[in-house]
């Protein structure tokens, strides 16, 4: 009993020693720690923050102004645009500036003065179902506040002010139509870049690598062979995730299909080029994998996923523009919500393409100075 416990002390001490004399291995025990901390901590809230309006106020009364007052001084809702006219709720809403749009009709304060109800129009984007959800309820609170508000200034039992609320692309608020969408790219995101990151490691360990290079394929024609297998997995994947949305969650898919699969294409390339740098940095299979996983949770908690990226502190918000993941999103939201069209998704494939431009040609160079 002695002799086992001496032993299993023994391999214990072994791989413990092992673990902390590889510099390496200290780095990834350690900074992933901290870092995945303080993102989380910064980061992965669901607290409404930083909550964006317009409004369009139709009447231009002291009792709206009162109401928009009460609104401002929470800290949580600023104003970013006052409208004129309806037409311009849906251009403000479908570019992602306001969260909701606040629409008071021209005879609000004469019904408030006359004892009967007024109503107020709250339109949600709720593509993020959390934040409206929770819009819609700081709304309800701060309308409680005025109702009871002006029963002690002007009297009367009946509520002064109802709310009206209308959630654009998502009318239910159902979870479902924020997330399925979004895992169209998620989850291909994280088999591309797995797939990617492992096919050269794999080749090192395994001894085949040196004779790769011994073929007249230059190390640009290799790195495009390992890139293109991972490019058409994650298609494949991302199809059958659209498809389990479309025919099992019934999510119905308001855009083009053509649209839809140029932004993938994008994306996975620009997915590839994160992988196939990992790769090229990484010495075995194991590095491959801990890279992998050490860069997946940050990129997956910076996309908006989990939670807005308008909630994020600014120079968090700066990281996410590194973020491939974060792009494709909110392009197959848009895409798949909205239905809108190849132009007015540029300022997502614009980065998209930064991000291959970039990363495919330190790849290369670095298969170049590190493999050859």
């Amino acid at each position: 009993m002695l002799n086992t416990l001496h032993r299993v002390l023994s391999l214990c001490r072994k791989e413990m020693l092992a673990i902390l004399k590889d510099p390496s291995s200290r780095i990834v025990l350690i900074m992933p720690v901290i870092l995945q901390s303080m993102l989380f901590g910064y980061a992965a809230t669901y607290d409404l923050t930083n909550a964006p309006y317009a409004v369009l106020d139709q009447s231009r009364s002291a009792a709206s102004a009162e109401l928009l007052a009460s609104l401002d001084g929470t800290g949580v809702f600023h104003r970013v645009a006052t409208l004129e006219s309806e037409q311009q709720i849906e251009e403000i809403i479908d570019k992602g500036e306001a969260l909701l749009v606040l629409q008071f009709g021209a005879d609000f304060e004469r019904n408030l003065y006359a004892g009967q109800t007024a109503s107020l129009q709250v339109i949600l984007d709720a593509r993020n179902s959390n934040s409206a959800g929770s819009a819609a309820a700081d709304i309800g609170a701060i309308v409680a506040g005025f109702n009871q508000q002006w029963r002690q200034s002007h009297g009367g039992s009946a509520p002064a002010l109802t709310v009206e609320s209308r959630a654009w692309y998502n009318p239910n608020l159902e979870t479902r139509w924020f997330i399925m969408p979004s895992m169209i790219a998620s989850l291909a995101f994280l088999q591309t870049v797995m797939l990617t990151a492992l096919s050269v490691a794999r080749e090192r360990e395994q001894g085949t690598f040196d004779q790769l290079l011994v073929t007249p394929m230059s190390p640009s024609e290799i790195m495009v062979g390992k890139a293109v297998p991972p490019i058409m997995i994650g298609l494949v994947q991302s199809t059958i995730v659209m498809l389990v949305t479309l025919f099992w969650f019934k999510v119905p898919m308001a855009g083009s299909l053509l649209t839809l699969y140029l932004g993938l294409v994008f994306f996975m390339i620009s997915s590839v080029g994160v992988g196939l740098v990992l790769s090229a940095l990484s010495a075995n299979m194991q590095q491959a994998m801990l890279y992998s996983f050490m860069l997946m949770m940050p990129l997956m908690l910076l996309s908006g996923l989990a939670t807005p990226v308008r909630n994020m502190p600014e120079p968090i918000q700066i990281l996410t523009y590194a973020n491939p993941l974060r792009f494709a999103i909110d392009l197959i939201q848009r895409v798949y919500l909205e239905g809108v069209s190849l132009f007015s998704v540029w300022y997502d494939l614009l980065p998209l393409m930064v991000i291959a431009v970039l990363t495919l040609p330190w790849a290369a160079w670095l298969f170049r100075h590190r493999l050859i």
